[in-house]
């Protein structure tokens, strides 16, 4: 907080800034981060129960549906007593300065673009509190089963940053799931999954993952979830040609076991919770919003996870277009630096991206061409958040597709 205050301060060239910024974060990084991380490597930090317990990582960014989310999962659950929840609660809090909405929609311009307006807003709602001040719900957290980490939003580092937080509250829970703060449940959803992920040919080194479906048409589950099969590179120049994943189909419902699939979703996944020592959360991703998907899976492949696509979907996402005009983090790492909109985000991600393309294998960004550019601190600490020893990379399906594929291409499915 005190760092980001000194950067705001500057008012010279932009790549400067960027480059103390790096520096910054790199130093404070290795200062309060890695130490905690090095003493438990290839360790869990507490003793894994064999009670069923569901450990679920929230990391929320300015939510106003944290609170409805947590009183859907509890209530929905089979056992709610063996629900376990770490979030993370990235908001403004209205501490120092005036929270401000998103980019919103207030009219069209003479070429019939949409013309984008940021106003002032009130504080976030705090959906942690919401729900623990709530009479029904109150005795879940006084159990202790509501871990919360609270960041203003002007240290948030996007969302891989918020999951490597967020994993960090667990606590010797069976089982490990992912998810995004905004979700409906279908009933039984934790017996379900637990019963799901035990019915794959893998497990228990077994991940459940697909993109749930939206709100509309949810009705309680029911629906089969897609399969994660497919990925192409990203057309979008702010996204630099990373890798994305797509759906291919659906399994049958009636299958007698759970679809192996390639690729984990960073917005859902679920796992016997071995997965946080053998794939560690990588403290290197901030202001990326793209990539940790291709990275998470191809680290959990290499580390002898299999990755299957549920038979059913059990919960469902609000998906949100931009049109809605909802606070983004990439806003507000620009209102931190004192630079207005996304695009200074997108000039910290541009760079800290190549950490997630070499690891994929992208030629271009060889370890040798990182160093001759002088960005050595991407790699900082790299091989403890790399591929795993179980498997090796060139069996990775991805990893064959990125060395096959020329970047100009754009579907590999």
């Amino acid at each position: 907080h005190e760092s980001n205050h000194e950067l705001k301060k500057f008012k010279g060239d932009q790549m400067v800034l960027r480059d103390k910024v790096f520096s910054s974060f790199t130093e404070l990084t290795k200062k309060h981060l890695i130490p905690f991380d090095a003493v438990y490597r290839g360790r869990s930090v507490f003793p894994l129960r064999e009670d069923g317990s569901i450990f679920m990582s929230l990391a929320s960014f300015r939510e106003g549906l944290l609170d409805f989310t947590l009183k859907q999962a509890f209530s929905h659950a089979t056992n709610p007593d063996k629900i376990f929840v770490g979030a993370v609660v990235q908001n403004c809090f209205g501490i120092e300065y005036t929270c401000k909405t998103g980019a919103q929609v207030v009219g069209k311009d003479k070429q019939g673009r949409d013309m984008t307006k940021v106003s002032d807003a009130p504080p976030d709602p705090n959906g942690i509190a919401d729900f623990c001040g709530d009479p029904e719900y109150k005795k879940y957290c006084d159990s202790g089963q509501v871990r919360a980490i609270y960041v203003n939003e002007t240290e948030s580092l996007g969302p891989a940053m918020g999951r490597y937080y967020a994993s960090k509250l667990w606590g010797g829970e069976t089982f490990y799931f992912q998810a995004d703060s905004h979700l409906m449940f279908a009933q039984d959803w934790d017996t379900k999954y637990i019963a799901e992920a035990k019915a794959t040919k893998n497990y228990p080194k077994s991940v459940l993952s697909s993109y749930p479906p939206g709100f509309a048409g949810f009705g309680g589950g029911g629906s089969a979830g897609p399969r994660l099969c497919s990925c192409q590179f990203s057309p979008h120049e702010v996204e630099h040609h990373i890798i994305r994943i797509n759906t291919g189909g659906v399994p049958k419902k009636d299958a007698p076991r759970p679809t192996q699939i390639a690729f984990i979703a960073a917005g859902f996944f679920f796992a016997r919770a071995e997965f946080l020592k053998d794939v560690p959360f990588d403290p290197f991703l901030p202001w990326c919003f793209m990539g940790e998907e291709i990275a998470l899976s191809m680290r959990a492949w290499t580390s002898g996870w299999d990755i299957y696509a549920p038979r059913e979907n059990l919960i469902a996402h609000e998906y949100r277009p931009g049109r809605m005009g909802l606070p983004k983090f990439w806003g507000s790492v620009g209102r931190t630096y004192g630079r207005s909109g996304p695009g200074f985000n997108t000039v910290l991600q541009i760079e800290m991206i190549k950490r997630l393309k070499h690891l994929i294998g992208y030629p271009e960004v060889s370890r040798e061409a990182i160093e001759q550019q002088g960005n050595e601190f991407v790699l900082t600490e790299f091989e403890h958040y790399s591929m795993g020893t179980e498997r090796t990379a060139e069996a990775d399906i991805p990893k064959f597709l990125v060395r096959q594929s020329s970047s100009k291409e754009t579907n590999l499915s």
